[in-house]
């Protein structure tokens, strides 16, 4: 990276708390903190402050002894790209540019994502792909490469390089027509990417979400908040013309029901409830009923979004979870500031689980899900087969 003067998040390593307090003053708060040699962003933590940390770093030393704990800024707020490559020494070629609904924070395995990226302007994706070959140049990369990107205050960082098959291909494949894991199998072989006929991107029309699948519902008690460590254990895709049926359609074949009326409860932490007001006015203007904790309720009604109050659990009944319990309620947004989550929360989120209510737990999936309903309401959609999307693309080589 610094050979290329590509920016990545500061970072360092650490082998005790003392150290790791030292190098997370040096960084300053929040960071990312993590053990070596972990799969699935196992025991993966965002941290505010000294006493967090030192607690982590116990739990972290046991994980992985004698070895370095990995400490890294955590950029707040920022944009992820999970980028899928494939380069046969000499030309590199970059498969697809996937935009992450959920902020950067959110392991990627976890992250919903879409294809192409409906955010990003032409120079950021020029920027992107100008990156990404530089990095399988310098590499060597012979075969297929993911890597993960973090946009923040219009600047690119790099966040993690793979030079492997990630767990994308199967999902960028399909958007895009193109079996990557053939084509990189044949790469590895001794092919070239010209032999193969593949030496430009696809640009496809339609918008592909990818949406992960979890298994909370088969877990009692476990808390559905989503973080650095991966939760999910599968994937479905929605495809269509727009973002939002496409959104929508991934929801859908996650198992939700989309609602088209009715009343959204929100509960959300003090330092999101700025950006929570949009989305709300939104729904507002849909015809849902808006509903919210104490909190979130004031600071709606400051932006004149008429709301009402409904109890936490922690306040008596009837509560949240009695309206959720009751078919009152067709949509939670909760969100929590990392891993400070209340007990009250947890309840909430849990009751969502419990019977079946559409739920979301980010900003930017709340923003995602109003567009869906949005999308649904005003558009008719139907299904198609995968090759519909891809009947006009003409491979050009048959080997491929």
């Amino acid at each position: 990276m610094n050979r290329l003067g590509l920016r990545q998040p500061d970072n360092d390593t650490a082998k005790d708390i003392d150290e790791a307090i030292r190098v997370a003053e040096r960084i300053g708060y929040p960071v990312l903190v993590r053990p070596s040699y972990v799969l699935g962003g196992r025991s993966m933590e965002i941290i505010y402050d000294t006493e967090s940390l030192r607690k982590f770093m116990v739990r972290a030393l046991e994980v992985s002894p004698g070895h370095p704990i990995l400490i890294d800024k955590f950029l707040e707020d920022a944009i992820e790209a999970d980028v899928d490559a494939i380069s046969d020494g000499t030309t590199t070629v970059v498969a697809g540019i996937m935009e992450h609904i959920e902020e950067a924070g959110i392991h990627s395995g976890d992250s919903a994502c879409v294809l192409p990226a409906i955010t990003f302007s032409p120079e950021l994706l020029e920027m992107i792909e100008r990156q990404t070959k530089q990095i399988a140049e310098e590499l060597h990369v012979i075969g297929l490469m993911n890597i993960q990107y973090a946009i923040k205050g219009g600047e690119l960082y790099v966040l993690e390089v793979n030079p492997r098959a990630s767990r994308t291909i199967p999902f960028v494949s399909k958007a895009i027509g193109i079996p990557l894991a053939k084509l990189a199998t044949k790469v590895m072989l001794g092919k070239t990417l010209p032999e193969l006929g593949f030496i430009e991107p696809v640009r496809p029309k339609h918008v592909s979400v990818k949406e992960a699948v979890f298994p909370f519902n088969r877990f009692p008690n476990v808390d559905i908040l989503l973080g650095p460590e991966m939760k999910s254990t599968g994937e479905v895709m929605g495809i269509d013309h727009s973002f939002g049926l496409a959104f929508a359609k991934s929801q859908m074949a996650a198992g939700f029901k989309m609602p088209l009326s009715g009343k959204v409860f929100l509960s959300v932490h003090n330092h999101y409830q700025d950006r929570i007001v949009p989305v709300a006015n939104v729904f507002a203007r849909m015809g849902f009923q808006i509903a919210a904790t104490g909190g979130t309720a004031a600071r709606l009604r400051e932006h004149g979004v008429p709301v009402e109050t409904i109890r936490k659990v922690s306040e008596g009944r009837p509560n949240v979870v009695d309206h959720i319990k009751n078919g009152d309620i067709q949509l939670v947004i909760n969100v929590s500031l990392g891993r400070r989550s209340s007990r009250d929360a947890y309840h909430i989120r849990r009751g969502a689980l419990l019977y079946n209510v559409l739920y979301t737990t980010t900003i930017s999936g709340a923003r995602a899900t109003a567009l869906a309903i949005y999308a649904l309401r005003r558009e008719t959609w139907n299904v198609a087969p995968l090759q519909a999307y891809h009947g006009n693309y003409r491979r050009g080589n048959d080997d491929v």
